[in-house]
Parts: C-alpha cells; sequence; structure tokens
C-alpha cells in the first residue's frame, strides 16, 4: 500500500519512517526545499534517538522518500496523512491555516477513493471541516475522514510507535477504519489495544490525555512546594502515591514545571475549545497557571540559596525541555535563565543536544560551554534543570574543585541530600528538606 504524509516535521518525520518499517511504501511530503534535501540524503533536522538510522535503513531498502510535490503524492497515495503543525493563536487555539492548506491541495488532486488521516493535533470538529472544505471543492469525488491522534513522546518516539498503549481510529466508515487499522497489523502480535470510535471523540481523546498528564505534572509541583514548608519529602510522597494502581507513578516528578510542543499548546487550546462552547475548563486554566508559577518559583528559590543572584556567575545544566531531544520551545531551562539574566546574573550553560536552538533565543546573553565541568569553572553555582543521563553520575569532587563556592541547586531531584552534603556542598532540591 502506498501511503503519502504531508508534512515532515516531527510527527510526520516519525509516523512516515515507522509506516516504511512495518514494509509499506511511503512518502513524506513537505515544502520547505532545504528540509527535503536534507531527508534525502538521511539527515534528520532534529534530534530523536533511533530515528535517523532507522529512516535511512528504510531509504536504502526502497519503501520511504521525500518529496516537495504534494499533489503528485496525494495522487499516488490510497491513505494520505495529514501531519503539518497546528501552532498556538493569540487567544489559545490551535492555527488551522496549514491543515486547511493541506485539505485544498487534497481537494484539487483528487480523482479516485482516498481514506484522509488527520495526525496532526486538532480541536474537535477539524474531522468535519476537512470534509467541508474538501466537498466544497471537489464534490464529485469519495473520500473517508479518519482521525488517527499521535501519542509520541520526544526521547522515545520511535518505541512509542512501535509499541504504543493504544492506537486511536475515529472514523463514521468501517471502510476507512478498516483501512487504517490494517496499516497497523504488526502491532497485532504484541495486542496493541485499539480504540475504534467517532472522529469527534478520537479528536477529543488527545487533548484529555494530554491536558491529564500535565494536571499530574502540575499537583506534584505543587505538593513539592507545601512539602517545603511543612518538612515533608515529595518524592517519598510521590512514591507512595504512584503505588495506588488508581493515580499511578508516571509524571509525579516534582521540577521546574513542564515545556515543550503539546503540553503547553494542548492545554490552552482545551481551554479555547471550552471558551468557544461556553465552558470554563476551570482546571486546564489553573494548570497553565501552576506552571508558571512554578517557572517563577525556581527563580526565586535560586537567588534565595544564593542569597541573591545579581552580580554572580552561575552555571546551568541543560537547556531542552526534557532529556533526549534537541525541543526548547517553552523549555522552564530558558525561562529561568532569562530570569537569572534579568536579575543581573551572569550564566554559563551546557545541553548535549540544544545549544545551537538555545543560540538562536539566548544569542551573546549566556556562555555556551563544552560540558558540564567547563559549566562549573569558576561559577559561584551549578543549576541542573534538565536532567539528561550524562549529568546523573557527575564527579562531585572534580565539580566542587571547579566552583568558586560549592552550591549545587538541583531542580530535578537527581541527587540524594546526604550523599550531597557528605561531599560537601551546599544542596538545594525540589519538595525536600
Amino acid at each position: 500500500m502506498n501511503i503519502g504524509v504531508i508534512g515532515a516535521g516531527y510527527v510526520g518525520l516519525v509516523t512516515g519512517t515507522c509506516f516504511a518499517e512495518f514494509g509499506l511504501n511511503v512518502t513524506c511530503v513537505d515544502m520547505n526545499e532545504g528540509k527535503v534535501n536534507l531527508l534525502q540524503k538521511g539527515i534528520v533536522p532534529f534530534y530523536e534517538p533511533g530515528l535517523e538510522e532507522l529512516m535511512r535503513k528504510n531509504i536504502n531498502e526502497g519503501r520511504l522518500q521525500f518529496s516537495g510535490n504534494t499533489a503528485d503524492t496525494i495522487r499516488k497515495s490510497e491513505v494520505i496523512f495529514i501531519a503539518v503543525g497546528t501552532p498556538s493563536l493569540e487567544d489559545g487555539s490551535a492555527d488551522l491555516s496549514y491543515v486547511d492548506s493541506v485539505a485544498k491541495t487534497i481537494a484539487e488532486n483528487l480523482h479516485n477513493y482516498k481514506v484522509i488521516v488527520t495526525k496532526s493535533t486538532v480541536p474537535v470538529g477539524t474531522g468535519e471541516r476537512i470534509r467541508d472544505i474538501i466537498k466544497n471543492i471537489n464534490s464529485n469525488c469519495e473520500f473517508d475522514i479518519v482521525s488517527n491522534p499521535e501519542f509520541l513522546r520526544e526521547g522515545s518516539a520511535v518505541e512509542d510507535f512501535m509499541r504504543p498503549d493504544r492506537i486511536v481510529i475515529g472514523s463514521a466508515s468501517e471502510r476507512a477504519s478498516s483501512i487504517v487499522r490494517d496499516l497497523y497489523r504488526p502491532l497485532y502480535i504484541i495486542e496493541t489495544p485499539f480504540i475504534m470510535t467517532d472522529i469527534e471523540t478520537a479528536e477529543m481523546i488527545k487533548y484529555a490525555s494530554n491536558v491529564f498528564l500535565a494536571a499530574k505534572i502540575s499537583f506534584i509541583n505543587e505538593m513539592a512546594n507545601l512539602c517545603e514548608k511543612v518538612g515533608a519529602n515529595v518524592q517519598v510522597v510521590a512514591k507512595a502515591m504512584g503505588l495506588d494502581k488508581r493515580i499511578g507513578s508516571k509524571f509525579l516528578h516534582a521540577g521546574p514545571g513542564f515545556g515543550g510542543s503539546c503540553f503547553p499548546k494542548d492545554v490552552r487550546a482545551l481551554m479555547q475549545i471550552g471558551e468557544s462552547h461556553g465552558y470554563d475548563f476551570k482546571i486546564a486554566r489553573s494548570v497553565i497557571e501552576v506552571n508558571i508559577t512554578q517557572k517563577n518559583h525556581m527563580i526565586t528559590k535560586i537567588e534565595h540559596a544564593l542569597r541573591g543572584a545579581g552580580g554572580k556567575t552561575l552555571g546551568v545544566l541543560g537547556l531542552a525541555f526534557k532529556p533526549n531531544t534537541n525541543d526548547i520551545r517553552e523549555s522552564p531551562a530558558i525561562h529561568i535563565i532569562e530570569g537569572l539574566i534579568d536579575i543581573g546574573a551572569s550564566v554559563r550553560v551546557y545541553d548535549p543536544a540544544a545549544m545551537d536552538d538555545a543560540k538562536a533565543v539566548l544569542g551573546n546573553k549566556v556562555t555556551y560551554c563544552n560540558d558540564a565541568y567547563d559549566v562549573a569553572n569558576n561559577a559561584d553555582a551549578i543549576i541542573l534543570v534538565t536532567e539528561w543521563n550524562q549529568f546523573r553520575n557527575l564527579q562531585l569532587d572534580r565539580l566542587k574543585g571547579l566552583l568558586k563556592h560549592p552550591v549545587f541547586i538541583d531542580l530535578r531531584n537527581v541527587y540524594e541530600p546526604d550523599r550531597m552534603r557528605k561531599n560537601g556542598f551546599d544542596y538545594y532540591s525540589v519538595g525536600r528538606s
């Protein structure tokens, strides 16, 4: 079967590559000529473990190709995945202009039956919106719309596609649902659950999932702040909570707040969906407020630990919003660094993958270093913001010898307080004494 994936960004490229690994013939289309040229050479334009190797394998085996010709790809594909961006507008709603543009191009090149699948994260009603756009332009051709939301985590996207928790397929057509379900046939052997539903429910599942996870993060961060005030240990609280099967342990890790391309955008979008239907989604609103407050609270924590950060040199470990990605969108690290600069601190930074991306945002406001020890050199304190594996087992004696003052501020609770203090550090973490 021939598959067309329109949009070769994060979701589109992972989707196309993994479907090719399933044995399908896939063409990924993108309007950015420079990106297409890189992809044709087997180069992934972002950091995602395992993706480049898998992509090159499937290019070499002839199942995966890249093109800038959307019309040609639509005509030769039996299933067309829409995987373009849906960034936030000023009011928090999803910008559907790219989706609309793709729908128009599909309509103009639709000459036989196609299954059109939305992979992009879109608000409820987008499936019908796409249908209306196509029908208004090309009323004679037969097609079906399917919603097949993605649940890919940056840093583990290939594994998430190959071994998913569930596959959601929403459609009013049994024919289309069967075709899309058949694309995932290799997952039957690992007994992946399939949720077969209508389009509107499938569209809502994506938002409901992400906003709930964001709410868990905001909740445990609020608990961490309260634990600090009463002398409790948030890690033990979270562990005990997580052992309750009704709650689960994932996303109960206190820290500087969430970031990235999904959670902030999707929480705002769900709020706007509610508002457009006359409903105030109070929990979503609180999640955003808590997350902003948490990032600012980290700056205050650093100031208190140093008895003022102005005029001091601070080393920051981590720039990406999470490990195993170069994504700095709404990263707590960037917010914290900018806040520290605003109060007069000099900042030295290092990240294994996000340095180039950070330079585009921070410019010459910070000093870019070669590794964690270069960051610590002659700094007044070290601040761990993104928990990359290489930051989890630092040579503490070496680090302490490089710092002007042995101050370690651990915003991800990577290290044990007793161990750090025994090693001579003034140690500060989140939600622990």
